[in-house]
């Protein structure tokens, strides 16, 4: 598992965007594992196992932190926004980051599982729980989005 740390701390800081999160994303990732570790089966693809444990953990702690965001602003009329940037995050990020953020957020994570994360179209599928199909689907739409988007900027400079 700890020769995986610096592909789960990729995958998380494509999902957060933001370094600190992604630290406590692969650390609640591996204690996740640690707990679930009589689940795992021998032989089958422990990336794709870890990959799918620190996805699932990304979309529960968004949910859990729309749901305290609602609250809150329930409670208090005039709550800071607590979803605004934090002020350590960069300000700018490298042209290929950039254009991924462009990217839907399905077709975002389906490119860099495949594409920065190196998985096949099948364990991507079986992370993202959706068909091979899908997930094929998923990759070339944004493989053409990102190839447009490109283009386009190209064009106006």
């Amino acid at each position: 598992m700890a020769a995986l740390l610096p592909d789960l701390r990729g995958f998380a800081r494509f999902l957060t965007r933001d370094p600190t999160a992604a630290d406590d994303l692969v650390q609640d990732t591996v204690v996740r594992a640690l707990a679930a570790q009589h689940s795992f089966q021998p032989g089958t693809n422990l990336k794709a196992w870890l990959f799918t444990i620190e996805r699932n953990a990304f979309y529960e702690q968004m949910r859990r932190r729309r749901r305290e965001t609602q609250l809150l602003s329930e409670q208090v009329p005039d709550a800071v926004d607590l979803q605004a940037p934090e002020a350590h995050r960069r300000s700018e990020l490298s042209d290929l980051q950039r254009l991924l953020w462009t990217l839907p957020p399905l077709l975002r994570e389906a490119l860099v599982l495949v594409g920065a994360q190196e998985l096949s179209h099948e364990e991507a599928a079986t992370i993202c729980g959706v068909p091979v199909g899908t997930m094929k689907a998923r990759v070339s739409r944004a493989r053409g989005q990102l190839a447009r988007t490109m283009s386009r900027e190209q064009q106006e400079s």
